[in-house]
């Protein structure tokens, strides 16, 4: 991959044009009535399997991010997918990216999507997937975590895609053209295995999300990143990179379009819809990322939105919140994914909990009822009924 060199005046704006989420915008929830998801209860638990708890999850989509539809109404699914522990937060020690058909009746799990020993890390974890003009060619751009073959499990994180073939059972054939398609500029971005490994302390380097821009249909992911240089513990940060042509074959990593530096750890799970004319860029993150020397946010779907896709960039409702737990369960769901037509997707985390028992740790591991988002301008929230 040559590189190319951009000019230090398209650097200098590159670097203007980051937004920074602030405490500011944060501390106005305090003020401010925002919306909730309803709560969890027995029914909406239904497991996609009794061995394997999943979370993460995003469809194998088309170029303009709906998912693909097969014959029949089916569509098909990637799930970072691990067996039951009895500790949750094991299962990121043991991710691999499941496939998953989706139909009138339900969930069907079709097993890991790619083959054992060719991801190159230790762990799959987060992307997206796109399913090309043929119908038949998949190119699945993921975070390999680690390096396959590790004694010791490491948090570094690499940007790797492959393709493979869609077969008429729905499964994923020849894997083939494995490469790390986006390269950390360490300019910009801290290296991923720069933190610690405890939970919500690990620097990000993953998540790649495609996104094609219908106003020029210039191809780019968006991923989780964590600052270079900064002087505090909570460096989170987006990042992108844009294909130099319909090839894919080479991308350019660019400065990052929105800091939160100084406030929050990880704005995970980044990714953009395309909506009247704007552009909605969304992102999941947790209360307990956030610095607690500052104001601290519900754990919920938050986002920004603008008028082009290199800058500009301003929060939604004015605090970046969209939409949160329900206070009853502030833990209930993760992981928000929204989807072209507004639908929101995402997994049952531990809910039925207000979190006063340090004990409970109700862990849903499978899909959380969809969502529905309602967006004006620079407003968005949960559609309501009526």
């Amino acid at each position: 991959m040559s590189a190319i060199n951009p000019s230090s005046a398209t650097v200098a704006a590159e670097q203007a044009a980051m937004a920074v989420w602030t405490p500011e915008h944060v501390r106005a929830l305090a003020g401010l009535r925002h919306d909730s998801a309803s709560l969890i209860t027995d029914s909406d638990v239904v497991r996609v399997a009794p061995d394997l708890d999943i979370w993460d999850a995003w469809p194998v989509q088309d170029a303009d991010g709906t998912p693909s539809a097969l014959p029949g109404g089916k569509t098909l699914w990637m799930a970072l997918g691990a067996p039951c522990f009895d500790d949750p937060d094991e299962r990121h020690g043991h991710a691999r990216i499941h496939l998953i058909l989706r139909d009138a009746t339900g969930w069907h799990p079709l097993g890991p999507a790619m083959p054992d020993g060719f991801a190159p890390g230790s762990r799959e974890w987060s992307g997206s997937a796109l399913l090309a003009a043929d119908r038949r060619t998949v190119t699945l751009y993921f975070t390999a975590t680690g390096r396959r073959g590790e004694a010791a499990l490491t948090f570094e994180q690499r940007l790797f895609c492959a393709d493979a073939t869609l077969d008429g059972a729905y499964r994923l054939t020849d894997w083939r053209n494995l490469r790390e398609f986006v390269v950390r500029d360490p300019a910009h971005y801290m290296a991923s295995d720069a933190g610690s490994g405890a939970v919500g302390t690990i620097k990000a380097f993953r998540d790649p999300a495609y996104f094609r821009d219908p106003r020029d249909g210039r191809h780019h992911v968006f991923f989780a990143a964590s600052l270079a240089d900064s002087a505090s513990a909570f460096n989170g940060c987006i990042g992108w990179a844009t294909a130099r042509n319909d090839t894919l074959a080479d991308w350019d990593i660019r400065p990052p379009l929105i800091s939160a530096d100084g406030l929050n750890n990880e704005l995970e799970r980044p990714h953009v819809v395309m909506l009247g004319g704007l552009y909605y860029l969304f992102w999941s993150t947790q209360r307990h990322v956030f610095n607690p020397d500052g104001p601290t946010g519900p754990t919920g779907l938050y986002g920004m939105v603008s008028d082009r896709i290199d800058g500009g960039w301003r929060p939604l409702n004015g605090t970046g919140l969209v939409f949160a737990n329900p206070d009853a369960a502030p833990k209930q769901a993760y992981s928000w994914l929204v989807l072209p037509d507004l639908q929101v997707i995402s997994f049952i985390d531990a809910w039925g909990s207000d979190g006063s028992d340090a004990n409970a740790r109700r862990f849903g591991a499978t899909f959380a009822p969809m969502l529905r988002l309602q967006v004006q301008g620079d407003a968005a929230g949960l559609e309501t009924d009526g």
